[in-house]
């Protein structure tokens, strides 16, 4: 396995900057993870506001019945005994529930929050342990039903698993019908091609769902599963059990909410005073609440003093509002911009995995960390791969192809090469032959104008037929000589479909059990062998 790293055009400038310029954007953020200084400052400040967050122990047992649910792996429970302990901090990294799993870049997230912690705790000298926070009050369903993967015969394939409830409800209180799951494994299991690793992949994806899970359940199971052994805890934000450790917290968000919506709006003007663009919304009179009323997720916002969603559903005083937290926690919920502050209070979080989008809505709440007496963390850029299988690698010398060829797109070079196949010289041929027609019976046309004028337009019109005929078997010839080189452009499109397809980064789109079933549960070691490198820069995997 080589590791090449790779430039990447575009993303926002405002995670570029911070992956690459950091002094430009250092006013934005808490502090720069890969600066050993800065780890040390947080880790101490961490020590000094110890009171300041929720119940350790609280909050360890939580996530101790949860992950033996989900997650039992020894590892785990040994990462929940240390979190347990005063003086242990944490790495999160976190992402939405997905089908089996989701895009790859889920896997790589995972990666990075486990190498992250492993390297901090050496260079701290202290435990840190790593956390996956899996976003399971999100409501989006549309984003997080689907994955895809490469078919038996090297094709593109979109899985959708569907629900009955057309409730906004959080993704973890969608309960997935048993013959659903079945449909959806089914589907899986016939498009994976046959491999000895296979019966193991499939035994793993269907315990995950047997029972009837919801996508945040079986989501758990599979992250677990993969890397459990490694001391990953898993935490659901949508834990009924979490609800009444985090209402301190709540309590502050709803006590300090213009306070906070002032904070969110001043950074934004920060952000955009500096040239970047906004990556999250911050509206005038958001309260950045969502409130679960009758199984559905709205989101609050404040009108004439009092907190009311757009439809006009609920509405409390800022004195009701406190009394359903009081009575009811279980229906409050978190926002992009709240949910970094809820983060922080139930957790020591030493640092965060982040992706480039994220890294840049994370500089909108870092004035409201202030607001609740608590400090932006540290950030750390997620690593990101592309996996080029060795068969794809000999395709690409074979035509003198790089990865940043497949990332501008592969059109014009193969038609290029599609021209050097043409020994006959057959598309210069035609338009020599085209052109010769054309100055030939051009001034004939003209001569029998002077005849009769209706000759005239009559030859133009005889004139662009014979030229369309000739265009036509040009059309034929190009056909013919495509499909002489049929393999070959299968090659191509093999290639772009498996590197960039639907015009995406591979991490993007693809889902890992593809690369399971073909490599085996092994190949997850490999990854995490593939030496650290928190720059954000893209790396190539050739297998």
């Amino acid at each position: 396995m080589n590791v090449n790293p790779e430039p990447l055009p575009g993303g926002s400038a405002l995670a570029r900057d911070y992956i690459h310029h950091y002094e430009k954007v250092g006013h934005l953020y808490g502090g720069d993870f890969r600066n050993v200084d800065s780890r040390t400052e947080r880790a101490a400040w961490l020590d000094s506001t110890e009171e300041l967050r929720a119940d350790r122990a609280g909050i360890a047992e939580c996530l101790r019945q949860y992950n033996l649910e989900l997650n039992p792996h020894p590892a785990v429970m040994e990462s929940l005994a240390l979190l347990e302990q005063q003086g242990t901090l944490v790495v999160t990294g976190g992402q939405q529930s997905g089908l089996f799993t989701g895009p790859l870049f889920v896997i790589y997230k995972a990666i990075t929050t486990i190498q992250a912690a492993k390297e901090a705790a050496a260079q701290l000298g202290r435990p840190v342990v790593p956390l996956f926070w899996i976003a399971g009050e999100d409501h989006d369903w549309d984003e997080v039903n689907h994955t895809y993967v490469l078919n038996r015969t090297g094709e593109i394939t979109r899985l959708k698993l569907d629900k009955a409830d057309e409730l906004r409800s959080s993704v973890s209180a969608i309960k997935v019908e048993e013959e659903s799951w079945l449909q959806i494994t089914g589907q899986l299991d016939d498009l994976l091609q046959e491999s000895e690793f296979k019966p193991q992949i499939m035994e793993v994806i269907r315990d995950s769902s047997a029972e009837g899970y919801s996508m945040s359940e079986a989501f758990a199971k599979l992250i677990g599963s993969l890397f459990g052994r490694f001391g990953l805890i898993l935490l659901d934000s949508a834990d009924p059990g979490l609800r009444k450790l985090e209402a301190p917290m709540f309590k502050s968000l709803i006590e300090h909410n213009d306070e906070l919506e002032s904070a969110y709006h001043t950074a934004a003007g920060r952000i955009t005073d500096s040239g970047y663009e906004l990556q999250a919304a911050v509206t005038a009179g958001g309260a950045n609440l969502f409130y679960i009323h009758q199984g559905a997720r709205l989101l609050l916002h404040k009108e004439e003093g009092r907190f009311t969603d757009r439809k006009g559903m609920v509405s409390f005083s800022r004195e009701e509002l406190l009394e359903q937290l009081e009575t009811h926690p279980e229906r409050f919920s978190n926002n992009v911009l709240t949910r970094p502050l809820m983060q922080d209070y139930v957790l020591p979080v030493l640092a965060t995995v982040l992706g480039q989008g994220e890294i840049a809505y994370w500089a909108i709440p870092q004035p409201a960390f202030e607001v609740v007496g608590e400090r932006m963390p540290l950030i750390i850029p997620r690593m990101s791969f592309t996996v080029v299988e060795g068969t794809l690698h000999k395709h690409m010398d074979k035509y003198q192809l790089v990865f940043g060829d497949v990332l501008q797109g592969l059109d014009e070079k193969r038609k290029k090469w599609l021209a050097a196949q043409d020994e006959l010289e057959l598309e210069r041929r035609f338009e020599d032959t085209k052109a010769a027609f054309t100055a030939m019976y051009e001034p004939l046309i003209e001569q029998l104008g002077s005849i009769q004028a209706g000759l005239l337009k009559l030859g133009a019109n005889n004139k662009d037929k014979i030229l369309d005929q000739i265009t036509f078997l040009q059309a034929k010839a190009q056909d013919a000589m495509a499909k002489q080189n049929e393999a070959a452009l299968r090659q191509w499109e093999r290639i772009e479909l498996s590197l960039m397809p639907l015009g995406k980064l591979q991490e993007r789109v693809y889902n890992v059990m593809y690369y399971l079933n073909r490599y085996g549960p092994g190949w997850l070691d490999e990854l995490m062998s593939i030496p650290v490198d928190y720059s954000g820069t893209h790396r190539v995997i050739y297998i």
